[in-house]
């Protein structure tokens, strides 16, 4: 496959998982927020987002057509990046946050874990695609 069509529909898979980040940042709000407090709801957030963007990118991952271990790695940067420009332009520019408030959630000395998700973002495409095969070999 072309790589301007696994960009393509590694893009689309993107704004699946931001969509879905999105929702599951709604119901953090709503619900584990007012228990645990706003820090502590982020932390655990973190954790089930990541399982959140495993799913989707396990279920897509075919799809998406990255055959190589460079392309797989290339998608999970692509998503970083897009993901940080993303929540700096939301939180910035459209809530008009602070920046103190938008860099908290990377600072693991106030509790931030944010960088931890991001990891896991940039090694989503090649750990779906891990599994992905270990399903097929197992066939």
């Amino acid at each position: 496959m072309d790589n301007r069509r696994i960009v393509t529909r590694a893009s689309l898979v993107w704004v699946a998982i931001i969509l879905a980040e999105s929702v599951h940042g709604t119901l953090r709000m709503l619900f584990l927020e007012p228990a645990l407090g706003p820090v502590r709801a982020r932390q655990y957030s973190v954790i089930t987002g990541s399982i959140l963007i495993l799913a989707i990118t396990y279920l897509s991952i075919r799809w998406i057509g990255a055959e190589t271990t460079r392309q797989l790695s290339l998608i999970g940067l692509g998503w970083v990046v897009t993901t940080v420009l993303f929540e700096v332009m939301l939180g910035r520019f459209a809530m008009g946050s602070a920046w103190d408030d938008i860099w908290r959630d990377y600072d693991v000395s106030r509790g931030g874990l944010m960088l931890f998700g991001l990891a896991f973002l940039a090694m989503a495409p090649l750990l779906a695609d891990m599994l992905q095969k270990k399903k097929r070999a197992a066939q």
